[in-house]
């Protein structure tokens, strides 16, 4: 079987999955159109992926939620109805011009009074987040380099119990270059690094097939507190 074949099947299954799994929803489907006519890049979350995350913040109860990179808040809006009435959500988007396109997307879905979104780097906006937290479950969706100072912020504006979730963290199995000059690669290798190494959490991460071709996202819970 080619690998053409292979992602034809991979593909195939999302849907199946989501035809059975995932109800459509107008909101959505819109906020996907409106990112494809600003010229976003398609690099948004999966439709099971995206119910996952909102059926993760609903089973542990999830009152604050933070997103570390919104795109057009395809995302957002998944994590945003996994709270209660009065929950609240903190995103995270360093580009003006998506985070115009995620707050357009994230008011269409009626969601804006739940969802405040902050522009600029995460690195420059995450130390003002302090007062905010603790979390009680954070997405990290954002440059990959970056990833590793993103999952050090995680884990500090966490409390115990809490869930972080990263995306991305198989690269179609590039994980595994230790020599490679990939920028990207090398920020999910320290990940890993800082993840098996940090006393606070216990974690594990799943490789993926699908729509979004062969990758993984790593889950972990915050086992004392930072």
């Amino acid at each position: 079987m080619t690998d053409k074949t292979w992602d034809a099947t991979w593909d195939a299954v999302d849907r199946f999955i989501a035809d059975y799994l995932v109800e459509d929803d107008p909101a959505l489907q819109a906020a996907l159109e409106a990112s494809e006519a600003a010229g976003l890049p398609a690099i948004n979350i999966a439709a099971n992926q995206g119910k996952l995350l909102m059926l993760l913040a609903r089973a542990i109860g999830a009152r604050r939620i933070l997103e570390i990179g919104t795109l057009g808040g395809y995302s957002t809006i998944w994590l945003a109805r996994g709270l209660p009435s009065d929950g609240r959500l903190i995103t995270l988007e360093a580009n003006p011009d998506y985070a115009e396109v995620a707050r357009a997307n994230i008011a269409r879905a009626g969601l804006g009074g739940k969802v405040g979104l902050r522009i600029g780097r995460a690195q420059d906006t995450l130390p003002d987040l302090t007062a905010e937290g603790p979390f009680d479950l954070i997405f990290i969706d954002a440059d990959k380099p970056g990833t590793p100072g993103y999952f050090q912020w995680a884990v500090k504006l966490s409390r115990r119990g809490s869930l972080i979730v990263v995306d991305n963290v198989v690269r179609e199995g590039a994980i595994l270059d230790a020599s490679g000059g990939d920028a990207n690669v090398q920020g999910m290798r320290r990940f890993f690094e800082l993840a098996a190494t940090d006393p606070r959490v216990s974690g594990t991460a799943l490789q993926t097939v699908g729509a979004k071709g062969h990758d993984g996202f790593a889950i972990l819970l915050v086992t004392a507190a930072p």
